[in-house]
């Protein structure tokens, strides 16, 4: 049997080859999948917001894409993982609450998006799959046997990316 591992938000964790990790009430947020296939390595981030510099209180480095990101990899490379070989999945990122203000202050899920997105791309990691938007949360589970990606969805079913 397989060991699950949670990760809560605002939290991250790294493993290789068994385990698999798991976030619960992806709304807003998004959650990073990373993987090297070569490696088995796997590392999962349940991130908040999209900027730790926009915000006073931003100590909790896995709460922000812009910090959790790096710090993800840190802990991958530290388990023996090849930066180069490394790959990204993300899902969340939902619109879930209508304000009658348009305000892109307030659309959380597409500029969490849009910031996880930009990071990725600084660090050369392809985004090779995801599952975004809509108006509507997820749980999602990282297997580090093969770096699949199982998304469910109240409502939407159960897809792998």
């Amino acid at each position: 049997m397989q060991e699950i591992l949670k990760v809560g938000m605002a939290d991250l964790k790294a493993v290789k080859y068994p385990k698999i990790l798991t976030t619960l009430g992806l709304g807003s947020c998004i959650g990073i999948a990373l993987y090297d296939s070569t490696t088995k390595c796997a590392g999962l981030a349940h991130i908040m917001l999209p900027d730790s510099k926009q915000i006073k209180n931003n100590t909790n480095k896995a709460k922000f894409a812009d910090t959790a990101i790096e710090l993800l990899i840190k802990e991958m490379l530290q388990l023996g993982c090849n930066k180069r070989k490394l790959t990204a999945k993300i899902a969340g990122g939902s619109q879930m609450f209508s304000f009658a203000n348009s305000n892109d202050i307030m659309k959380i899920g597409h500029r969490n998006s849009i910031a996880t997105k930009d990071i990725l791309k600084s660090f050369n990691i392809p985004v090779i799959a995801e599952d975004v938007g809509g108006n509507h949360g997820r749980t999602i589970e990282l297997y580090s046997s093969s770096g699949k990606l199982i998304v469910k969805t109240i409502g939407h079913g159960i897809k792998e990316i």
